[in-house]
């Protein structure tokens, strides 16, 4: 089993699951999650947003607003169930999906949308997301969807019944996702965390100091120490838009992450519609490893 940072596009085929999860570990805090929005037009129309990601140096590729019952990526020349295999061909990375557990009874800080079948946590969903062959899934919340941390351990429960140790399960909210007393620093604690591995997440989602109000390095040291404890890994996300900010924000957020502990480091998909800005990929990877490990992974064939 290789670290990710050695790995290439022929090894990602062999790993998944627990695997994949101990060659993150291995990596000491050097790996790389971009989330890319499906539905939206890429930035450049001649090459799709989650090719761009790859490029510009992400490991892993996580997928928002993916309609699994009508599965279709802008810029991908496939659809239906062939969408995500031809993905993986054009990228040669492991993928993944945001799955949003709503809570139809959440109290609402502000209106709600209202979310297609194929992105709720249903163990429909889940079903579809394992015969897909995803790597991992995401049980998190985008804004204004009611997604409250109940449902997401609902969610954990019924996502390891189903898809076991074949796709990792990461789970937590990067915002409020329009909840009321789940935003700042209410947005986790110590009793959430152990729940949700308890569960069965595999990864703990946990915002970024600098991102949500009231999250500092010191409290989000505190629940990664927690997390590692528990035998889980920790992600810390950036899902407030300032994937768009400048580089040395960018640079900044990614220190202290390092900081903090984070063994996945999460980029989302606000820059420019649907994608980060991809120069800030590449400086958020040189960050925490590095221009080597950044320019092999940019530079990798995926023939290789």
């Amino acid at each position: 089993m290789k670290r990710i940072l050695n790995c290439y596009a022929s090894d990602f085929k062999a790993l998944y699951g627990k695997q994949l999860l101990q060659s993150i570990q291995a990596s000491e805090g050097r790996t790389i999650v971009s989330e890319i929005v499906c539905p939206v037009q890429p930035l450049y129309p001649e090459i799709s947003n989650p090719e761009l990601a790859a490029a510009f140096g992400a490991d892993l590729l996580l997928l928002n607003m993916f309609d699994i019952n009508n599965p279709k990526i802008k810029g991908v020349d496939a659809a239906g169930k062939e969408v995500i295999n031809r993905l993986r061909e054009l990228t040669g990375r492991p993928i993944g999906v945001n799955l949003e557990p709503v809570d139809v009874d959440a109290m609402a800080a502000e209106t709600l949308l209202s979310l297609p079948e194929g992105r709720i946590a249903t163990s429909d969903s889940l079903e579809k997301i394992k015969k897909a062959g995803l790597d991992f899934v995401c049980l998190t919340g985008n804004p204004k969807t009611g997604v409250t941390n109940d449902e997401i351990l609902k969610a954990i429960n019924k996502a390891k019944e189903i898809l076991q140790d074949e796709t990792f399960i990461i789970a937590g909210k990067m915002h409020g996702a329009g909840v009321k007393g789940e935003a700042g620093h209410e947005i986790l604690n110590e009793e959430t965390i152990k729940a949700f591995i308890k569960a069965g997440a595999d990864v703990i989602l946990i915002p970024s100091p600098g991102t949500v109000p009231g999250i500092t390095v010191e409290q989000a040291h505190h629940w990664v120490s927690l997390v590692h404890q528990s035998g889980a890994l920790a992600m810390l996300t950036i899902g407030t838009s300032q994937e768009g900010a400048d580089p040395n924000t960018i640079r900044q957020i990614a220190l202290q992450n390092k900081m903090v502990g984070a063994d996945i480091h999460h980029i989302g998909d606000a820059g420019f519609t649907g994608i980060a800005i991809p120069e800030n990929i590449m400086d958020y990877s040189i960050a925490i490893r590095g221009k080597r490990h950044t320019y092999i992974r940019m530079a990798a064939s995926i023939n290789r």
